[in-house]
Order: structure tokens, then sequence, then C-alpha cells
């Protein structure tokens, strides 16, 4: 009986610890990490300060884990729906599509959680920096292994400077987020979305393989954000 009651108490504490860091993703995705604090969270989701205290000990480690739960979040709606395709242009199509509906479905709030924590703790040092910035610079990593693998697949010309490209598609990537979030426009998901298909065509062996937009497109986000929340 002891321990089915403690094995309740430890089930109880992880539900409680996915319920704050379910909507500390989402605070600071619109107002940074910053914005985050036990006692703001215990006062909204009707639970004890020290309780939260008690789940994450200080500011910093409710951040470090709210940079590492919005990391999970992002591999689930960018990174594995891509993971099940076959290296190639197929792949690297998918996860830039992916991206653009992860922003344009506002899976997070303020659009793309790591757009915003990034500028706000671009010149910052410490643990929270360097958590943020790992995301950050992963991210690139995999685009640029992404193309690397297109490469080898022979659907991408052997030529292209793959650090080069992966910064381009990055770059429409982040400044389609930054212009719907700014100033509420959603068609700049489909102008991200040509320019990228557009510069893959640029590099493709066989532009006959790239169709005319990118899958899966943001159809729902073009229509608006999708509101429901998602579990971390």
């Amino acid at each position: 009986m002891a321990r089915t009651g403690t094995d309740g108490r430890i089930e109880r504490g992880n539900q409680t610890r996915q319920a704050i860091l379910q909507r500390a993703v989402g605070i600071a995705s619109v107002e940074g990490l910053e914005g985050l604090s036990l006692g703001r969270l215990a006062g909204e989701l009707d639970l004890s300060k020290s309780g939260v205290f008690a789940l994450f000990g200080s500011k910093e480690e409710l951040q470090l884990a709210t940079v590492r739960a919005a990391i999970k979040v992002f591999i689930e709606h960018v990174v594995q729906p891509a993971r099940d395709l076959p290296a190639g242009l197929g792949r690297l199509r998918c996860l830039c599509g992916n991206w653009l509906a992860y922003s344009a479905r506002r899976v997070f709030p303020g659009g793309c959680f790591f757009y915003s924590v990034s500028a706000e703790y671009d010149a910052r040092q410490g643990k929270v920096h360097d958590a943020v910035a790992g995301a950050h610079g992963n991210w690139f990593t995999l685009v640029e292994q992404t193309i690397d693998e297109a490469k080898e697949a022979g659907e991408v010309c052997a030529a292209a400077d793959s650090a080069q490209l992966a910064f381009e598609l990055v770059a429409l990537l982040e400044m389609a987020n930054a212009e719907s979030v700014l100033h509420g426009n959603f068609t700049c998901y489909s102008r991200a979305a040509d320019g990228i298909v557009s510069r893959l065509r640029g590099v493709a062996t066989d532009p006959s393989l790239l169709p005319d937009t990118l899958e899966p497109l943001v159809t729902a986000g073009l229509a608006g954000p999708d509101r429901r929340h998602h579990a971390v």
C-alpha cells in the first residue's frame, strides 16, 4: 500500500509539472522567459507556491525546464514527421513546410518559441542563454544535415553550399514568423513557401521533383491560428 501511495504521489507530481510547463511555454513565447515566475504560475494554476518551488527549485531551473519542454513540442510538430521520410528533397521540403505550419497554427501562442526567446537571450550569458543558443544551433545543424543527406541521395547538386542554403531557408522561415506575429499577416507564410521552393529548385538536380508549393503547407494556419493546447 505504501508503494502504491508513493507511486500515486509521483504521478500527481508529474502531472502537475506537465501542467506548469504547458502554461510556461505559452507565457514565454509571448512575454519571454523573464515573464515566468514560480509565484505567477502557482497563482494562475491554483497551486501552492511551495509546491511549485519543490518541483523546480528556482526561476532559472523553471526557465531551463521550459526550454526543454519547448524543444519536445518543436520536435513533435516539426522534426519527427520529416524523419519518417527518406533522405532527399522530400524530407527537406517537409521540414520547412512543418516549420511554417507550426508557426502559423500558433502551436505556441507567440509564434515560434525559439525565435522569441533567442531575441531575448542573444546578448546574455549563463545557463539559460546556453540552452536557448544550443536549441537554435541544433535546428540550423539539422537543416544543414538534411541538405547534406539530400546531396548524398543525388537530389541536391554536390556544388551547393549547404551552410549558405540552410541560412537562407531559416531566414525565410523566421521572417514569415516575425511578420505574422508583428502584423497579424498570414499571407507571409505563402511568400516564404514560394521563396523556399524557388531556392530549392535552384539547387535540385531534377527540379521536377519539387511541386509548386510546400507540403504539408499551412492551410489551417492561413485561415487563422489553431488555439488548441498541446501537451509537453
